[in-house]
């Protein structure tokens, strides 16, 4: 290590120490005040007390009620400026601190006063920060190098075009394949940067009047898949919605046994049911639990049975940001449904 190396690590820890020697004396002096009032009230309560037996012993009639009264209120008087700034404080910091775990990254306390209340709110504002820039660092990190993909990519579905034309090779087994793995990636990379884009919740979706009976059948229609739906309208991102019923179906189709039908109902006034069943395998209780996270593979599944991807974790996303669930449940008679509740307004 150089010498500004060794200059700036000295420049660290004496910050660190001054900044502890900093926190140790506002502690104290939050310490010191609530023991003074603390002992202020037995000192006024032993006084009070001496003053009324002494004056009982002498023969005055002195009423212990309204004199136990008197007391408290002068005690709770004396109490009540140090607990209120403590708890008025200690709520926003407790806000701040919910806020933050919810996705809201820009979340800042105010810093009032000096003592240890104000040291832990602006340790929370510095910690919020260093988090809030880690995520948009690795964010960005995370759609430049999807967005760097793309071009490679699509460099490689143009040459093979090229190479196939040229030497008549487009119905070979070898082309296929590749032109199928070069579809998936193009894929992952763009559910990569919908993930990405989900997770940022400054982004506001854009809500409109979306028929979702409508993306249900046209869906369904795709892929020749039974559908029974009532006409219900929501508010929401038509294409995110699409999105959520497209992933839905896929992997229906994919795990389903060639059995896979759809049904959009209204579950409550206020909300909508959207139902994927199936007749595959099944899907273990464990697996249930877990099977929403990217990237999941359950035990026992190899390479080439592949896992669940981003998909159901998208559609946990998107239906998360339409203010929504989904959920994933064994199927009576076999197989697996995956439903998800949204709010109609």
């Amino acid at each position: 290590m150089g010498p500004k190396g060794s200059r700036c690590k000295r420049q660290n820890k004496q910050a660190w120490r001054e900044q502890r020697r900093g926190f140790g004396r506002l502690k104290r002096r939050l310490f010191w005040q609530i023991y003074l009032v603390v002992i202020s009230s037995v000192v006024l309560v032993s006084l009070l007390a001496g003053a009324v037996f002494h004056l009982r012993e002498q023969g005055a009639h002195i009423p212990i009620f309204p004199l136990l009264l008197i007391t408290a209120l002068i005690v709770s008087l004396g109490a009540y400026p140090i607990a209120k700034r403590l708890t008025y404080r200690l709520e926003h910091l407790k806000k701040g601190v919910e806020a933050l775990g919810a996705g809201q990254l820009a979340t800042r306390v105010p810093v009032e006063g000096c003592d240890e209340v104000a040291v832990l709110a602006s340790s929370f504002n510095q910690s919020a920060e260093r988090i809030q820039a880690l995520l948009v660092s690795h964010r960005q990190l995370l759609a430049n190098a999807s967005h760097e993909l793309r071009s490679p990519l699509a460099r490689m579905r143009l040459s093979l075009a090229i190479l196939a034309e040229r030497e008549n090779l487009e119905q070979t087994e070898q082309v296929k394949t590749l032109h199928q793995d070069m579809q998936e990636l193009n894929q992952l990379v763009e559910e990569i940067l919908l993930a990405s884009r989900l997770d940022t919740l400054e982004i506001p979706l854009e809500h409109h009047t979306v028929d979702l009976s409508g993306l249900l059948a046209e869906e369904c229609a795709r892929l020749d898949l039974e559908c029974e739906a009532e006409a219900i309208e929501i508010m929401g991102e038509e294409r995110l919605l699409r999105r959520l019923i497209r992933n839905l179906l896929d992997n229906a189709v994919r795990h389903g046994a060639g059995q896979v039908q759809a049904q959009l109902v209204r579950k409550t006034p206020q909300q909508i049911s959207l139902q994927v069943l199936d007749r595959g395998a099944g899907i273990s209780a464990e697996a249930q639990m877990r099977i929403f996270e990217p990237f999941y593979r359950p035990a026992g599944y190899g390479e080439g049975q592949g896992g669940w991807g981003l998909g159901l974790s998208l559609v946990k996303q998107i239906a998360t940001r339409h203010a929504g669930t989904v959920s994933c449940q064994a199927r009576v008679g076999g197989g697996t449904v995956f439903e998800v509740v949204l709010p109609i307004q």
